[in-house]
């Protein structure tokens, strides 16, 4: 009985291992391609408050989605996104307006204390996805609000990129679609660097202070005038 269970209980073995490789096969995980951004040199260039970027709903995950033919949205089994592809389309998006404006002082929303943009970028993105059978598109929207709070351009965007197929060429696609917005959005910002400064509102003069009133008392009063009477009676007939 001994030597009949031991190739069972070999055979059991090898099922359970296999079912473990299976279980635990390595995920890659993604991050998008930022490209080469030049470096900056400036450090008073043009002032830029990025943001608020404002991703969908269905992007704010770690699950990287694939488009499907038929316009369905699948988890991809193959790989992840490295953490928030919110904060890696922040990042990516810095790195690449700073380098277009060559100017350090681009920063991402909220700002700090102190820091006065010349302008502020509001950016929706509304789609920024690919599929096997799928190029990489990416929906966008942006406002630009100069320093007195006018909006001086507001723009829908829509880009396109093809691919090789796999789940890397893909990333490496919605990468250059980013590259391509901030590129885009940069052209759209150089024009707003010189701005004419806000000319700051007239002062009012200010009120006198009243005179006290031990001053008030020495100055001459001007008697008030007062009717006169007199006994003269007037009589009509």
């Amino acid at each position: 009985m001994t030597a009949l269970r031991l190739p069972f209980f070999l055979m059991l073995a090898g099922v359970l291992g296999l079912a473990g490789c299976s279980v635990h096969q390595p995920v890659s995980l993604y991050q998008l391609d930022s490209g080469s951004p030049a470096q900056p040199a400036q450090s008073a260039g043009m002032a830029v408050l990025l943001g608020p970027v404002t991703v969908a709903d269905y992007l704010q995950r770690e699950t990287l989605l694939q488009r499907q033919p038929d316009g369905s949205l699948q988890a991809a089994t193959d790989g992840r996104w490295a953490g928030s592809l919110s904060s890696d389309i922040d990042q990516l998006l810095l790195r690449q307006v700073a380098g277009h404006l060559d100017s350090q002082r681009v920063v991402l929303a909220p700002a700090t204390v102190g820091f006065t943009p010349d302008v502020q970028v509001l950016l929706t993105i509304t789609r920024l996805d690919s599929g096997k059978l799928q190029p990489a598109i990416l929906d966008a929207q942006w406002r630009l609000i100069d320093r007195r709070g006018q909006v001086r351009d507001n723009r829908i965007i829509h880009l396109q990129e093809q691919h090789a197929g796999g789940t890397a060429a893909q990333v490496q696609a919605q990468g250059v679609l980013l590259q391509k917005l901030a590129q885009q959005l940069s052209t759209a910002l150089k024009p707003l660097a010189n701005q004419p400064p806000i000319a700051e509102a007239p002062k009012k003069p200010a009120a006198k202070p009243a005179a006290p009133a031990a001053e008030q008392e020495k100055q001459p009063k001007i008697p008030m005038a007062a009717p006169i009477r007199t006994d003269m009676e007037v009589f009509r007939f």
